[in-house]
């Protein structure tokens, strides 16, 4: 499985909405909302990611808004 695949999978199992895309210098970029814990228990999973996933860093902050329509990735 792929990162941005597994992190969909991984959210939706946390109830989570937001995305995964793939950013131009090859980062990925992970938006999830919903309750704090289960953000938090995701932000924890990305550090780990699927297997075979080479994760070198995860940089993370709050940011305002809402985002509805469940978990897609681009």
């Amino acid at each position: 499985m792929f990162y941005r695949d597994t992190t969909r999978t991984r959210a939706r199992e946390l109830g989570l909405a937001g995305h995964a895309y793939n950013l131009m210098n090859g980062d990925v970029e992970v938006v999830a909302c919903g309750k704090e814990a289960k953000v938090k228990q995701l932000q924890e999973w990305l550090w780990q990611g699927p297997e075979h996933a080479d994760v070198i860093d995860v940089l993370c902050e709050e940011v305002d808004g809402d985002v509805e329509g469940g978990f897609v990735i681009g």
